[in-house]
């Protein structure tokens, strides 16, 4: 639970219809809506869903938290998050693909309490890092992470093969 009663659980398949809105009003504020590829259809059979019935996970490829706002049922946030791992260190992490705070919700501590819920499961699996990127444009979202105590990676360059650069690469 959030300081001001607001809550964090893992989504479950009936929160994918919530998941991928989330996912459409962080490509709008990252003004990229024309470049999400993601449907409700493609999110249920490619995410995780908590099953609360067996705390246990469906197949999936990634796992989301969702924030529910005090004294509701409104999710206003996520932190959508997959394990990776470290070659050198030789154990898991987390990487967090995407963290959404609603507008109307920031300044809260929602972002945060967030993060902290994946460093949190970093832990419970013996990782040793928590990993995410943030748009170098993105200027409160830098501060704001800086202030959680991240560092900037500016040593390492992001590289990506997509598209027909993708299928030329497999082939």
């Amino acid at each position: 639970m959030v300081s001001d009663g607001a809550t964090i659980r893992h989504a479950t398949r009936d929160d994918v219809q919530t998941i991928f809105d989330l996912i459409h009003e962080l490509a709008a504020y990252e003004k990229s809506t024309k470049d999400v590829a993601a449907t409700p259809e493609l999110l249920s059979r490619t995410l995780a869903h908590y099953d609360p019935t067996t705390d246990s996970f469906s197949e999936g490829y990634a796992r989301t938290f969702l924030l529910v706002a005090p004294g509701s049922d409104t999710v206003v946030g996520m932190a959508l998050y997959f394990y990776n791992y470290s070659t050198w260190t030789a154990v898991p992490g987390v990487y967090l693909e995407d963290l959404f705070v609603k507008p109307e919700y920031r300044g809260k501590g929602y972002g945060k309490a967030l993060i902290k819920a994946c460093a949190k499961e970093c832990l419970r699996i013996n990782g040793r890092r928590l990993e995410w990127s943030c748009l170098d444009w993105n200027e409160p979202s830098l501060k704001f992470y800086e202030s959680l105590g991240a560092k900037r990676k500016d040593a390492w360059v992001g590289l990506r093969a997509e598209g027909d650069a993708l299928e030329k690469l497999a082939q």
